[in-house]
């Protein structure tokens, strides 16, 4: 995310970059789903969900167009530099008393090359990251506002992740797995371990998660080809077995959901977590640019999109139907571990209950490395280096402490995962790639002109739709703090 221009990455088929976009999607956001369904009403919430699908989607081409415009612009100074270069020294040339009309270049403008169909400027061939993207169509407020953004979403990123680990271990080393607790809604005051309440399990769990993972955030993580494969395989065993078990569940009669049809007070929330499930705008740059085949990428971006708000839909309406709304858990896996009605198996409920703890586990120390890497780029000063003891000490320290203080506070994931998607999601979402489209045709128009069409242009090309995301983004943020502020005031 703060990278610049970097190597685009092994090419790859672009159905397997429809499966990457598909794992990348979907992840611990969809685990938060179901309640926050069952909070709003299944019919307000089927709406919401189809309507911030298409406003996810229209983003995203917003986002491609702008890689291609980079790529064009990054082309035409390449070029421009050239030509510079070639005239210095086609002048020290004449100077030697030879003569330059022996040598023939390629002189020929970035506009007639286009025309003439020997090269095509908007190809996504070099890996432009949303931070260099921002850094060549936004002023310097701009760019700054841009990293702020990326920083904000990513400490929500770590206090979910941080909650997530303690309460799935907590739910399983409390014996909540007893096939008589289903029907139970737990306190963080009852016991877990004799005088040991289950508060205090949770921050047990949250401190060796944090003695154990924190140490990664002053050294570099990446995740490996292989781990990526074995979570990618944890993640669709465990989200095929919740559809199916609550579908035969559901088949059986047995299901206990009543969901309202629509519930207005649930709605700021639902907004929140299908905003921030829907996130893959800040990862485009890395998933699109190695797919071999560019030519249908708009296609192959709208079926995956079609593919996930089809299986956020199953996921949470087999969920909703399935169990009683007032049981649900703010990690829907947790559902599964404490009723033996739907399912009997020991292995596979603890498999379950601890499958958010091993995939998010995996991504904690990537994501931490990132937003470090984020906070030195927003503060980097040109041909500078930073003291050791910041660089080293500082820079790690403001990066774990914050969101693992948020999540001794509080271990509410739908709130967390709310209030993160609402907030940064929506800038990342909405805001930065409307803007970045936005000002990277300003930026192309003059030297491209306006004839020359951007092969990777969004559908949605007309300046309409650029003002419709900006307005929407900005009564959601308005609807959604007018909501908490009158939510606290109830209280």
């Amino acid at each position: 995310m703060a990278g610049g221009i970097t190597d685009t990455g092994e090419p790859y088929s672009p159905f397997v970059g429809l499966v990457y976009m598909f794992n990348l999607i979907v992840g611990t956001g969809a685990l938060t789903m179901p309640r926050a369904f069952a909070s709003a009403g299944w019919v307000v919430s089927l709406a919401l969900i189809c309507f911030l699908a298409f406003m996810s989607y229209m983003t995203t081409t917003f986002v491609i167009e702008a890689m291609a415009a980079a790529n064009a612009q990054l082309r035409w100074k390449r070029r421009e530099q050239e030509e510079t270069d070639y005239s210095d020294s086609t002048s020290e040339y004449s100077d030697d008393g030879m003569d330059p009309s022996r040598s023939e270049p390629e002189t020929k403008p970035i506009l007639s090359v286009q025309r003439s169909g020997h090269a095509d400027h908007f190809d996504i061939v070099e890996r432009v990251e949303m931070g260099q993207m921002a850094s060549m169509f936004f002023n310097k407020v701009g760019v700054n506002m841009f990293y702020i953004c990326i920083i904000v979403y990513l400490y929500g990123d770590l206090a979910i992740y941080a909650a997530a680990v303690p309460i799935s271990l907590m739910e399983v080393a409390c014996g909540n797995h007893s096939c008589s607790a289903g029907s139970v809604k737990f306190n963080d005051t009852d016991a877990c371990w004799g005088p040991v309440t289950r508060g205090d399990a949770y921050r047990v769990f949250l401190s060796v998660f944090t003695l154990l993972l924190g140490p990664f955030t002053f050294f570099n993580a990446q995740k490996t080809k292989y781990l990526q494969i074995l979570t990618s395989l944890m993640r669709w065993i465990a989200f095929t077995m919740m559809i199916v078990l609550a579908l035969i569940r559901i088949g059986k009669g047995r299901g206990e959901g009543r969901p309202p049809v629509a519930n207005l007070y649930g709605v700021p929330n639902l907004f929140g977590v299908c905003v921030y499930s829907f996130m893959c705008q800040h990862s485009l740059p890395s998933l699109v640019t190695p797919i071999s085949e560019k030519k249908r990428v708009g296609a192959l971006v709208l079926a995956d999109y079609t593919l996930i708000l089809a299986f956020y839909v199953l996921l949470s309406f087999t969920a909703i139907f399935c169990f009683d709304s007032s049981l649900l858990h703010d990690m829907y896996t947790l559902n599964f571990t404490d009723n033996c009605d739907v399912l009997d198996i020991p292995v596979l409920r603890y498999f379950l209950g601890l499958f958010p703890v091993f995939t998010i586990s995996t991504n904690f120390p990537i994501i931490a490395v990132t937003l470090r890497n984020n906070w030195k780029t927003l503060f980097h000063r040109d041909g500078g280096t930073y003291p050791w003891v910041v660089d080293r000490v500082v820079f790690p320290l403001i990066t774990l402490v914050p969101p693992i203080v948020v999540a001794f506070c509080t271990h509410n994931l739908e709130s967390l995962v709310g209030i993160t998607g609402s907030y940064a999601g929506t800038g990342i979402q909405y805001v930065i790639p409307a803007f970045l489209v936005f000002y990277a045709r300003r930026h192309l128009e003059p030297v491209m002109g306006r004839d020359c069409v951007n092969k990777h242009q969004s559908p949605f090309h007309h300046a309409f739709w650029v003002w419709f995301v900006l307005l929407w983004a900005a009564s959601c943020l308005m609807f959604v703090t007018a909501n908490i502020i009158l939510t606290d005031t109830r209280k």
